[in-house]
């Protein structure tokens, strides 16, 4: 670079060559090499006088390439050294990219020398934004890749009914066994209206636990598998009227069926007998009438079972008047295995043979549906 008038010596210094002092003078030629130079100016050079600093401008000024001290030196001063400073560089402002990475030292870049917005993505190494470095709530849908949100990322509890979407929860979301009674609504079955009555044909939803799943199955599937509509039953009555003996029990001659549905019904023994493969409990029940009972005579009624009285069957009536018709009904519920047997018997005590009335009798019995 040119220069008018003299170049500035720029960021070095120089040690003049050694001055022998000439008593009574105060002035004297700086050089370096026996070439005289010419410092900046008087505060650009560091001047020893008999082991002391002299403070430039009072101590000493400058002329060009001489040195003059504010007094006469004598015999005897020594000056010890001059060091000339040479110019501050002064740079002013650096050409536009001049100034690369080499020229700043490390962690010399702080927050104020950046502008607003100039760190873009380029400048961020993976992984090096933490939680610290986000604001509270800054994070929105639109930061979120597609599938970027799994169950680690989700608290406990956090998943209420405003954040799933109508019909998005289907068979595969609800685990085994979670649906109840309380979950279902009266008209969730049929979409429509509560059932009343259920007719043949009707479909029934039932849990098939060996396959654990739902199934449906029509009425008359569903009846059957629970015991279907109380079978075996009968009704049988007496086809003629019959006499019975004084002080004895007598088995009634109900030798009529009115129906039998299962066979169990037998006519010839006068008995309901369990058929094969229809244990269960039984519910049996009687009446008889029989005519010209005196005062205070009685009439009672029991069950036997397997050919024993069941004493707790048994029921009795007083006549209340002389030549009386009475009526007598007793009925009870028995645990029976396959083959046993009821029976209906009647006593009284008027003291003669008396006839049980045919039209007004009979015996009936069903199996309960368990």
């Amino acid at each position: 670079m040119a220069y008018i008038g003299r170049e500035p010596q720029i960021g070095n210094y120089q040690v003049c060559d050694a001055i022998s002092v000439v008593n009574a003078q105060a002035a004297y030629t700086m050089q370096v090499n026996s070439v005289n130079v010419i410092p900046e100016s008087v505060n650009h050079m560091i001047v020893s006088l008999n082991g002391v600093i002299q403070k430039p401008g009072s101590s000493y000024t400058i002329s060009s390439s001489t040195i003059t001290f504010s007094s006469n030196l004598a015999t005897g001063d020594s000056i010890d050294f001059i060091y000339l400073l040479g110019n501050v560089l002064d740079l002013g402002t650096p050409s536009d990219d001049t100034v690369t990475g080499a020229k700043i030292v490390d962690n010399a870049i702080n927050s104020e020398h950046y502008t607003d917005a100039s760190i873009d993505l380029a400048h961020l190494s993976a992984d090096s934004v933490d939680g610290s470095k986000i604001a509270d709530n800054a994070i929105n849908s639109e930061h979120y890749t597609d599938g970027s949100i799994d169950t680690a990322h989700i608290a406990d509890a956090q998943v209420t009914l405003a954040k799933l979407a109508a019909d998005s929860v289907n068979a595969t979301k609800i685990a085994d066994d979670a649906i109840s009674e309380e979950h279902l609504d009266v008209t969730s079955i049929t979409g429509h209206t509560a059932e009343t009555s259920i007719a043949d044909g009707d479909t029934i939803l039932i849990h098939d636990a060996s396959a654990s799943a739902l199934r449906k199955m029509t009425k008359a599937n569903f009846v059957s598998g629970i015991g279907g509509t109380n079978t075996p039953c009968f009704s049988a009555t007496m086809s003629a009227g019959q006499g019975i003996a004084n002080t004895t029990f007598v088995k009634i001659n109900f030798d009529t069926e009115v129906f039998d549905v299962g066979g169990g019904y037998d006519t010839t023994n006068k008995r309901f007998v369990v058929p094969s493969g229809e244990a269960g409990k039984y519910v049996f029940e009687f009446l008889v009438s029989v005519d010209g009972l005196d005062d205070a005579e009685f009439l009672a009624a029991a069950l036997y079972k397997n050919g024993t009285r069941d004493d707790k069957s048994v029921v009795h009536d007083y006549s209340p008047s002389t030549n009386d018709l009475l009526f007598v009904k007793t009925g009870k519920i028995y645990n029976l295995s396959v083959d046993d047997y009821i029976e209906a018997f009647v006593y009284h005590n008027e003291g003669a043979e008396r006839s049980v009335e045919n039209t007004r009798s009979h015996f009936f019995g069903y199996k309960l549906i368990e």
